[in-house]
Formats: C-alpha cells, structure tokens, sequence
C-alpha cells in the first residue's frame, strides 16, 4: 500500500499481520503519509534503499527475522542508520524499552492510534508537515 503524493513524507510499516499493517497504513496515510508496508523484515530490507522512509514503525515478531533484527541491520545502513524505528509489540514491549540504542519508542498491543500518530509526528523530522 503506498500513498499518491510524491513529496510526503515517508513511513516504512512491518507487520506480518495484514490486517494491523493496513490499518496502520490507512491511517497514516489518512494524515497524509506517504506509506509503504511489509510484512516481515527481510521484505522491509528489500524496500528500504527504494522506498528511503523518514520512520519506520515495525512489529517484534515476524517471521524470517524478528524486529530487533531488522532494526539491528538498519542501524547498520550508514544512510539509514539514524532512521527513528517505534516498534509495535504484543508481548516483547519490555526487550524493546530495553534498547534504546535501536528504538525510539515502543508501543504494546493494542495501542491507541492517536497516541502513535503524535509520537510519529514528534519523532520524525521530515513529517512535520504531515
């Protein structure tokens, strides 16, 4: 799922879940993000030198590579190393919080969706004007 305008700024969803991936999407997009999904970390990895997103919000548990994985090997990526990831989780919230060197925020399933588009909004330099 991506949105139509060009110049918006750009957010990378990972969950393997379709349907929490697309609800995601839609409403980032719905305030004006440009939004690109995947449904599991090698598939985000593929996208990420295509797609250059200013945020990425990945789930923990994924097949093929977990969230931390993914957000391990972006911070490998000397042009995307300081991309902010929050990570969504059902269970792994606590692993999360505990590396701050790799995400900015964490948010526990079910989260409330207000909540997550201000922290997008705050953490993300380019989406001010979203």
């Amino acid at each position: 799922m991506v949105a139509d305008a060009d110049n918006s700024p750009r957010i990378l969803v990972i969950d393997d879940e379709w349907l929490l991936a697309t609800w995601l999407a839609e409403a980032l997009e719905d305030v004006g993000y440009l939004v690109q999904t995947a449904s599991d970390g090698q598939e985000a990895l593929a996208h990420v030198s295509r797609f250059r997103p200013d945020l990425v919000i990945t789930d923990f548990m994924m097949p093929w590579m977990t969230g931390l994985e993914l957000a391990t090997a972006l911070r490998a990526l000397s042009d995307l190393g300081n991309t902010p990831i929050i990570l969504v989780s059902g269970a792994q919230g606590a692993i999360g919080r505990g590396r701050p060197d790799l995400f900015e925020a964490v948010f526990e399933k079910p989260y409330e969706i207000d909540a997550l588009l201000v922290e997008v909004s705050r953490l993300c330099p380019n989406c001010g004007s979203a």
